[in-house]
């Protein structure tokens, strides 16, 4: 005898928790644990129209993973800032302080992939989403210290475990709130760097990294981490909550590309323009070539007691990268909002570009690879950095491409590149959280 079956509900569209979600630099999320490599669906290939969040917003991310890495090749293997013009210059130009920016912001959105894009996770796996985004914290400043013993204080990763542990108690908030938090801290942050880099003199600095068992390993101790280095906490976080309010939005919706896009303008323009108008032509000069010679950045670049014993609070109109000034963040937070969407729209909008950007996309998927990958390969090959008498694009090129090629093999058959392979498995104790 046949038996009636009752008739099924449609499913309600809803975010697929993603299993290895991801830091930044990040691997991308995969809809199952032990799935196979597929093609991201898009709504044309399904032949319909989605009623939940389309995955070309992950796609878009990827993308922009993928211009943040080569952002950070033009500024270590690219010729320096003063060597450069015309569109070389603005490239350049626009690689210093940008390129890490548009990193830490993708950092924040990543730890939304892991707690939840937009409800956060709660009970039994929020605890588990935070203890992933703990131990993934702890492995790159492990990493980061690592690197830093033979390439110094540019390396980034060491600061992003900070901001991963920091970032914790926010990651329920929602956009809006997340927003408030990261416009906040942009506008008091740099003048509290200001101040305590200013009063900190040699003698306090040198008794603090005496008695710091990270600074006795690298050039990167917890003061750097904090107050005084490439990337300081104190002035970044702005960054990282900017891309965690992003990952709590649909940015796949067109109302919401519009209104970021505007939001991204605004704040450049207005950020850019009041500085120039405040502080002249030379507001927006880049420091990064500065700080590469005096060990520091961001807060340290406007006051730390190692440089110059007096410094001017008028440094804090200016908004040059790296400048970690207030103007210098809510204008390159505008500028990574930009990058994201811009990137988010165009593979939406275009899918033959986007088959065409696949080995390029695949680069994002992999960017803790491409980007370890980088600083290993110079040494190997020796191949000068961008500094100095270093005039030649071609080298550049060469790390691209070679970037590209790779990630496009790889990805043919692994989910994951190799480090974010081993940044997974590592994280995979915090499902024994209860």
């Amino acid at each position: 005898m046949t038996q009636t079956q009752p008739p099924q509900k449609t499913p309600v569209p809803q975010e697929t928790p993603a299993p290895h979600e991801t830091p930044a630099p990040q691997e991308t999320p995969a809809p199952q644990e032990n799935s196979p490599p597929r093609p991201r669906a898009s709504p044309e290939s399904a032949g319909q129209t989605p009623r939940g969040p389309s995955t070309a917003r992950l796609v878009g991310v990827d993308l922009a993973r993928a211009l943040a890495v080569f952002g950070m090749y033009v500024v270590h293997i690219g010729p320096p800032l003063s060597a450069t013009h015309g569109v070389a210059g603005w490239v350049r130009y626009m690689a210093d302080g940008h390129s890490s920016v548009l990193f830490a912001t993708l950092a924040g959105f990543s730890l939304m992939l892991i707690a939840g894009r937009f409800e956060p996770r709660t009970g039994l796996a929020g605890r588990q989403a935070k203890a992933r985004i703990a131990i993934r914290a702890v492995v790159l400043l492990a990493l980061g210290t690592v690197m830093a013993m033979e390439y110094g204080g540019v390396i980034i990763l060491g600061f992003y475990g900070v901001y991963f542990l920091f970032a914790l108690p926010l990651v329920r908030l929602s956009a809006g709130t997340l927003a408030i938090v990261a416009a906040g801290l942009a506008l008091v942050t740099p003048q509290l760097a200001f101040v305590l880099t200013t009063r900190l003199s040699d003698s306090v600095q040198q008794s603090i990294n005496a008695s710091d068992p990270l600074r006795h390993l690298s050039e990167v101790g917890v003061l750097d981490l904090l107050l005084t280095g490439f990337y300081p906490a104190l002035t970044w976080m702005p960054f990282v909550i900017a891309g965690m309010a992003l990952g709590r939005t649909d940015l796949s919706a067109a109302a919401v590309q519009r209104r970021l896009a505007a939001i991204g303008a605004g704040l450049v323009v207005g950020a850019y323009g009041l500085s120039l108008l405040l502080a002249g032509k030379n507001a927006l000069r880049s420091t990064a070539e500065d700080m590469s010679s005096s060990g520091g950045s961001g807060a340290a670049s406007m006051g730390s007691g190692s440089m110059e014993p007096q410094r001017s609070f008028s440094e804090l109109l200016a908004a040059g990268p790296h400048s970690g000034t207030t103007f210098d963040i809510i204008g390159s937070v505008g500028v990574a909002i930009l990058v994201i969407v811009g990137a988010t729209v165009l593979m939406d909008r275009l899918p033959r570009l986007r088959r065409l950007a696949k080995p390029v996309i695949a680069v994002g998927t992999m960017s803790l690879t491409a980007y370890v990958g980088h600083f290993v390969a110079q040494s190997v090959l020796s191949t000068p950095a961008g500094t100095g008498t270093q005039q030649s694009w071609a080298p550049l090129l060469m790390y691209v491409l070679g970037a590209i090629v790779f990630a496009a093999v790889w990805s043919r058959f692994f989910r994951r590149g190799p480090l974010e392979h081993l940044l997974h498995v590592a994280t995979k104790p915090a499902k024994y959280i209860r």
